[in-house]
Order: structure tokens, then sequence, then C-alpha cells
């Protein structure tokens, strides 16, 4: 399972672990993902979806139908 948000498309960050003699080596930033059922109100039924937390606050906010929207328009 790839570590991406089904909404926003939020995935993994890549940058440095810097010590305090100033050595770098790589390491991730992984996103905040949740598996949250979510009621749909346009079908009536839940929806099963894994997606970040902030995307979780945002879709309490605007509604799941909105998110949809503005998920498909960004793809095309």
């Amino acid at each position: 399972m790839s570590k991406k948000c089904e909404l926003t498309g939020t995935t993994v960050m890549y940058g440095n672990n810097v010590s305090h003699a100033n050595n770098k080596t790589r390491r991730r930033f992984l996103p905040n993902l949740q598996k949250k059922r979510i009621w749909d109100e346009e079908n009536k039924k839940f929806v099963t979806m894994k997606i970040t937390a902030r995307a979780l606050k945002t879709v309490t906010k605007k509604g799941l139908q909105t998110m949809l929207r503005e998920a498909a328009r960004k793809q095309a």
C-alpha cells in the first residue's frame, strides 16, 4: 500500500537528519495517514478512505463531495 492521501495526493517527503557534528543522513517524512469511514451524503453510504489528518479536517469543514470535485479538477 502506498503512503499517499486519496484526496489531496500528499506523499512521502525526503530530507536530512543533521547531527550535532553536521553529518547529514537521508530520512523520510511520512504523511499522517488515517483510515476513516466518511459518510457520503449524496450517495447515502459510508466510504472508507485513507486520508491525511489535515484532509480530514478539511472534509469536516467543506464536505466530502466538494473535496472530491476539487481533487478531480486538480488531476484533470
